[in-house]
């Protein structure tokens, strides 16, 4: 006999209590294991793709982290190092970008800096506010960043947990897919088909996008000549999940610098702008429909909101758990806002209106004839208190 829904909803409540209690009591100590398991998502598809080709699975995992601990050496000796020298370097010459700006301001908008205004005083009070507190953030960067992900993990745990995840992890779904209760099997694994939909399109679809696009505009300012090009299209790339967003930061911040470096000449600052728009084009025309498609499911305020809600709850472990629950969420509340369309809280009398055929279905008639066999007169039954002859 299945559980009353009241108490079916209880027992996922409980469930639910204890995940977020765990998180909040071993955020830490499941760092290595969220990150393992994430990555072991992320290459699943790589993995079953090898598998088609011909290899093990096995091997094919042992092909997938050599490729993939390579990559992550050279990023670490080669990319790091410039793009955290290039951040300082942009934090501590601030400063001097605000005065040649208060100088240009001077010589082509004289009224506006005369002495006494506002504006002639604010511009190098910001400049050295975005020192100051620049150098700050980025120190307290990097110090909580070596504290949550110290080298232990990054070299030893998380590379164990997610080859051993991307071993078994079609065994581990299926398993888990056996535990599914039978009377909400359909519609929990349909969930869970919409949810992996989701966090793939976002994830590895947009995710790749990110990749590319930095990769692109890190590149091309690069051999354009820009001074702190490669840290200008890490953030272009790194926040260009949010759309136009990133266009318009990184464009705004290679278009700044490239009137302080390159002004008198406008071709070189027109060529910087060309990069961003040829960026943008290709992103919303080529790479977006190919590799994320036309809904995601995710919007990116309620990303966002998820993601600062996470973070101020469970720290960094929450932010990286803020992605799955919050695509988890998003296709429940899809779900239940059709079961809803389609109820009779929803229907009601207007749904008998337009349709008359529906005045046999109980639940939207509850005053329509039941006929089903349990509610039958039983026939062949003695009557009680008469012996049968």
């Amino acid at each position: 006999m299945a559980l009353p829904a009241r108490e079916q909803a209880k027992y996922w409540g409980i469930a639910a209590v204890v995940f977020f209690v765990v998180l909040w009591v071993l955020g830490d100590v499941l760092l290595p294991f969220v990150l393992g398991g994430a990555i072991a998502y992320l290459l699943d598809p790589l993995a079953d793709r090898l598998e088609k080709w011909g290899l093990s699975r096995v091997l094919a995992t042992v092909v997938i982290t050599a490729l993939i601990l390579l990559t992550a050496t050279v990023l670490m000796l080669l990319v790091l190092p410039a793009l955290i020298r290039q951040a300082i370097d942009l934090v501590n010459i601030a400063p001097q970008l605000f005065d040649n700006l208060r100088g240009a301001l001077e010589t082509r908008f004289p009224g506006l800096m005369d002495q006494g205004a506002t504006l002639k005083d604010t511009i190098p009070e910001l400049g050295d506010t975005i020192r100051d507190k620049g150098v700050a953030l980025l120190e307290n960067v990097v110090n909580s960043a070596m504290s949550l992900v110290n080298i232990v993990i990054l070299v030893f745990i998380v590379p164990v947990v997610s080859f051993y995840l991307l071993i078994d992890w079609d065994r581990m779904v299926a398993a888990i897919d056996d535990l599914v209760p039978l009377d909400h099997a359909p519609v929990v694994r349909r969930l869970a088909s919409d949810i992996d939909r989701t966090l793939a399109s976002f994830i590895r679809g947009q995710g790749l996008v990110c990749l590319i696009q930095g990769t692109f505009y890190s590149i091309a300012l690069m051999l354009a000549g820009l001074n702190f090009g490669l840290v200008v299209g890490a953030i272009a790339g790194l926040i260009s999940f949010i759309p136009y967003v990133g266009s318009l930061v990184g464009g705004g911040l290679a278009i700044g610098l490239a009137v302080f470096q390159f002004w008198g000449d406008p071709v070189m600052i027109a060529l910087i702008a060309g990069i961003f728009f040829f960026g943008q084009l290709v992103e919303g025309n080529i790479l977006t429909p190919k590799l994320v498609g036309s809904s995601v499911g995710l919007h990116p305020v309620w990303l966002l909101l998820a993601l600062s809600i996470f973070g101020a709850l469970f720290g960094f472990v929450g932010m990286l758990v803020a992605v799955p629950v919050s695509a988890m969420i998003g296709v429940v509340v899809r779900f239940l806002v059709s079961e809803y369309r389609s109820g009779r809280l929803y229907l009601g009398l207007k749904a008998l209106e337009r349709d008359p055929a529906l005045s046999e279905d109980p639940v939207l008639d509850p005053g329509a004839e039941d006929t089903s066999p349990d509610d039958a007169a039983p026939e062949n039954v003695t009557p009680a208190g008469k012996a049968a002859g």
